[in-house]
């Protein structure tokens, strides 16, 4: 039986919704904002957003955890995506936390917001003694974000689609 978090909850800023399929106009908006989508892979059409949108609801079904939709507390708004996915690495099967905002949201602390809270969710939830996240060796906003967040660099690597960083958070480290 897969560890279920849930559908819904909130941090100070923010409201989380667990992903559905009503959020393919929302995530088509991110992915085609050019801004947004520098270090995450490139601008994506609908049918990749289609694609994208059916892998992270099977992973909901199978994991009992996954991409959440991020609005503004005060208005409303669609920010942005916070996740906690499964992750392959070096034959271990790992979590992955993960942030995606709107450029208008950039600068405020709302990445450093969310990456908490997937790491308490990851902690206490999933109980999970470490979690990793995978950036572009160029994106140094997400690497302070990662930073601040308590993780630290891990190690370097080269796949399909780039260079990745990845990141470490370990329960318990300084």
């Amino acid at each position: 039986m897969p560890t279920s978090a849930p559908d819904a909850f909130t941090t100070p800023r923010l409201a989380w919704e667990r992903l559905r399929p009503a959020h393919f106009d929302d995530i088509l908006a991110m992915h085609q904002d050019p801004r947004q989508m520098e270090w995450l892979g490139g601008v994506r059409d609908a049918e990749a957003t289609q694609a994208y949108l059916e892998r992270n609801l099977a992973h909901w079904d199978a994991h009992g955890f996954g991409l959440w939709m991020l609005r503004d507390r005060a208005d409303g708004r669609m920010v942005g995506r916070g996740l906690l996915r499964t992750f392959p690495l070096e034959g271990v099967d790992e979590v992955e936390i993960g942030y995606g905002l709107h450029p208008d949201h950039w600068g405020k602390g709302l990445a450093t917001e969310v990456a908490a809270a997937c790491v308490e969710m990851g902690r206490t939830t999933l109980g999970r003694g470490t979690l990793v996240a995978v950036t572009h060796p160029g994106n140094v906003a997400s690497h302070r974000v990662l930073l601040k967040a308590g993780f630290a660099e891990d190690q370097r690597r080269d796949e399909e689609g780039g260079p990745q960083l990845i990141f470490r958070w370990r329960a318990g480290a300084a």
